[in-house]
């Protein structure tokens, strides 16, 4: 591997002499190489300390780091191939996929920004994604062709499409497509030689957009890093460590804190698909010690007839976030994985995604807590009229501060400079703190529910009827009635095989609740609505169930 080294011209030595603003620019392009730390480095670092060691597992293929290292570099001198240059974007819809790992990794080793698309979006919503981002490439697999076929006329900046071939087997369609490997097998394994800093973008990530367009959120080489840095310490990432990756990789939190900070201290990854079944069956052939997911999934595990039948020990290091965890269901986790201990994550997308951390040791000490902020990050409480609140029990919106925070909302300055008022990234999430700073995330401020004037979180009415041991899943949300303003309800799913009477459920919230936070509807349903992540998608019952009280 070797890379090109100018001579000094003449004058050049000035550089040298002095220490100002010019000079630093010119030290730090010059020695780029020797002292660059940016996340094109990460796999090669650990394939310099572990070459043959298993970094990725996808079905049954194995690549060690030495081959994860040249694929990645094969894909990023194919995409310098079709003029992919520092900066421009480079989109892929798919699935947790070998050729996705690949893109993102050769992405940062020539300067592209990666950007992941959500594949529960279809048609018009993947094609803002693109040309708002100006997507140079895109990457589309095959399964999830028919998601975009019809509108690939309409992506205005998009010069090339790659056709990733990874789950069904179809061949690219005739004409528009190059195959990924085909496109990128013949290139060298050297790495890519770039001018790469750790101030600079490398990633791109649309938010969900329930109250406006979606806004792209650029996240820097820095900010990853500097997570990277967090989650490794204070989640007790290590070496030995085998990750299960089943939560889709487009979402910031199982790449980001998970996959991507395990490659870098040389643990193994082994990339899948989110069924619950073949998660259990995972953690017992692969002897996996780690596992991250919200707690719908934890739920889904414990109800699982396969649950008992696999043998779990080996996993030790058990995450959770995305949604609030009852506590009833953490105890039960705790019985019946007993040499597991359990870690509730915090965060959002613009915090490159992790913010606060409750330690395994706090779980109990600490119900319900999201901990406080990890190693590189502030936390705060904001009043209404922007005041700092350190007052335990008195509720105002979660701020955070550290190198974890976003560059900006891709052409959005408006709401970059919302998001950024005062010199805090602004959550949108309400909370509590208790006597010793640890923060209580009570609710989002859009879930929050305001009936006849006052105020209700939806999690403690939900902690309320999580008591009820037949009770697997419940949902509360605030819908619109003609004396209250909002009402209380909850959407049930109740465990299998097991039938509960509305009253008992409301004779429980009785007795645990104040009266304006009792349910005035308690609904039964199969399944409650969730995103790829397995985040409770409350926006869809309050819009299912908003005329509930109409008439």
């Amino acid at each position: 591997m070797s890379f090109s080294f100018t001579p000094l011209e003449s004058g050049e030595t000035a550089f040298y002499s002095s220490i100002d603003e010019k000079n630093i620019e010119f030290l730090m392009n010059r020695y780029n190489r020797v002292n660059r730390w940016v996340i094109a480095d990460m796999v090669r670092r650990s394939s310099y300390r572990y070459p043959d060691k298993a970094a990725l597992i996808y079905g049954d293929r194995t690549l060690t780091y030495a081959q994860l290292e040249a694929e990645s570099n094969r894909v990023a001198h194919a995409l310098r191939g079709l003029g992919v240059e520092k900066y421009d974007r480079v989109a892929i819809l798919a699935h947790n996929t070998v050729h996705h790992v690949l893109t993102w990794l050769a992405c940062c080793k020539i300067g592209a920004v990666y950007l992941a698309v959500n594949y529960l979006l279809k048609g018009k919503d993947i094609t803002y994604c693109i040309n708002h981002s100006q997507s140079k490439v895109f990457i589309i697999e095959d399964a999830l062709y028919g998601l975009a076929k019809d509108v690939l006329g309409e992506m205005d900046s998009v010069e090339h499409f790659i056709w990733s071939n990874d789950m069904s087997g179809e061949r690219a369609p005739e004409g528009r497509f190059k195959e990924f490997g085909a496109w990128s097998e013949a290139m060298p394994a050297s790495e890519p030689e770039a001018l790469l800093r750790i101030e600079e973008p490398c990633q791109m990530t649309y938010t969900s957009g329930t109250e406006s367009l979606p806004k792209g959120v650029l996240n820097s080489n820095q900010a990853l890093i500097a997570q990277y840095v967090s989650i490794i310490i204070d989640g007790g990432f290590e070496e030995s460590d085998i990750c299960i990756n089943a939560l889709p990789i487009y979402h910031c939190a199982q790449r980001d804190v998970f996959m991507n900070p395990v490659f870098w201290v040389g643990g193994t990854n082994v990339l899948m698909t989110p069924e619950i079944g073949k998660i259990l069956e995972a953690i017992a052939r692969y002897r996996a010690t780690m596992f991250f997911a919200p707690p719908t999934v934890w739920i889904g595990m414990l109800r699982h007839p396969d649950f008992g039948r696999h043998d779990l020990s080996s996993l030790k290091k058990c995450y959770y976030g995305a949604s609030i965890m009852p506590m009833e269901i953490l105890r039960e986790m705790l019985e019946r994985l007993p040499g597991a201990k359990f870690a509730n994550l915090y965060g959002q997308t613009e915090l490159s995604p992790l913010h606060t951390l409750l330690k395994p040791e706090d779980a109990f000490k600490k119900p319900g807590s999201a901990g406080m902020g990890c190693l590189n990050m502030e936390t705060a409480l904001e009043g209404e009229k922007g005041q700092t609140i350190s007052v335990p029990g008195v509720p105002g919106e979660i701020c955070g501060r550290g190198p974890h925070t976003m560059m900006a909302y891709f052409k959005n300055p408006e709401k970059t400079e919302e998001a950024m008022a005062g010199g805090w990234f602004h959550s949108g999430d309400i909370g509590v703190l208790d006597e010793d700073r640890y923060i209580t995330v009570v609710d989002r401020k859009k879930d929050m529910i305001k009936t006849g004037g006052e105020n209700v979180s939806t999690r403690e009415v939900e902690d309320a009827v999580y008591l009820d041991k037949r009770v697997e899943e419940v949902a509360v949300v605030g819908v619109d009635h003609p004396k209250w303003v909002e009402a209380v309800i909850a959407v049930v799913v109740a465990r299998k095989g097991q039938t509960i009477p509305e009253e008992d459920l409301m004779e429980l919230c009785k007795k645990q609740l104040a009266p304006y936070k009792t349910p005035k509807k308690i609904i039964f349903v199969e399944a409650l609505p969730k995103s790829p992540t397995g985040k409770l998608l409350k926006r869809n019952l309050r819009a299912e169930y908003g005329k509930l009280f109409a008439d």
